[in-house]
């Protein structure tokens, strides 16, 4: 009597091998994101709404509204959209002349590679470089006056001023335009014009109605991301105008370094109103971006 013998099945392992390499992968990111990134938020959200002594309660929320905090938010927001929007345009020119616009190769690579260092340049260093640019005795300032007998700041104008923190905000926020619409420009399909050119449609019909609202969701995203990236800056304010512009990065260093609020808690609630404000402007600025991808594939 024969037997049959059944080979044997092996189990599958319980954990696999490769997913756990790949997880071990990305753990230095969770691990910092964590300790750096959700655990201070989430200490800062609870923060706002406790007392001193631990207590619950919406007074901080409240203090927000006082005259000299909204005044502080109120001058970031300004200077905010005001360099969001100049690096916005300059920014769409820049980028479209290099991609569309006819201009050499070497000049691409040339304003994308200045373009990836300019868009990191900010803190103290940048401030120096303004001041030492267009300060009281900067040199532009002093060339303007010797050579041409133009004095800069017979103008009205100040360095140390919302006019002059929004310029020197722009020095970052235009490369960073560049960037990122760059790809989005890249993307735009020769056939469309083709097809535009065929149908008898002029430059201008081209761009009002086929390009433009293609690129708007890109336009409109970028500027968003430009916002919030000015929003949360302190390093160059700081270092250029000090304490003499009231803006929220400044207030809440302040607040951080001394209490000069006579409230820590009030400090966390600052920094939840600034997180509320950037966290929105980047989800518009993802949802946007998904939108201005669609046209892409």
């Amino acid at each position: 009597m024969s037997t049959v013998s059944t080979p044997m099945v092996r189990s599958a392992p319980l954990i696999n091998r490769d997913r756990v390499i790949d997880w071990l992968g990305i753990a230095p990111f969770i691990i910092f994101s964590l300790l750096f990134l959700i655990i201070p938020t989430l200490y800062l959200v609870a923060g706002a709404f406790l007392t001193p002594e631990g207590n619950l309660t919406l007074k901080n929320i409240g203090d927000l509204f006082t005259p000299s905090i909204m005044s502080a938010y109120w001058i970031s927001i300004r200077v905010s959209v005001a360099s969001a929007l100049g690096g916005a345009l300059i920014g769409f020119f820049l980028a479209w002349a290099v991609v569309l616009g006819g201009l050499p190769p070497s000049v691409r690579s040339t304003l994308l590679t200045f373009s990836g260092v300019a868009s990191n340049f900010a803190g103290v260093p940048l401030a120096f470089a303004f001041l030492a640019t267009l300060g009281r005795t900067g040199l532009v300032t002093m060339f303007l006056r010797e050579w041409f007998g133009f004095n800069l700041y017979g103008t009205g104008f100040n360095l140390l001023s919302f006019l002059g923190l929004t310029i020197t905000y722009m020095y970052f926020q235009i490369p960073l335009m560049v960037l990122i619409l760059t790809p989005a420009l890249d993307g735009m399909k020769k056939e469309w014009r083709e097809a535009s050119e065929i149908l008898g449609a002029t430059n201008r019909q081209y761009w009002t109605m086929v390009a433009l609202p293609i690129l708007w969701p890109s336009l409109l995203g970028t500027t968003l991301l430009l916002f919030a990236n000015a929003f949360g800056a302190i390093a160059t304010a700081f270092a250029l105008t000090g304490s003499s512009l009231n803006i929220v990065p400044i207030l809440l260093y302040a607040q951080i370094r001394g209490d000069v609020l006579h409230n820590a808690n009030l400090g966390y609630a600052i920094a939840l109103g600034m997180i509320v404000i950037t966290g929105v402007s980047n989800i518009l600025y993802l949802m946007l971006r998904m939108r201005a991808e669609r046209w892409q594939k």
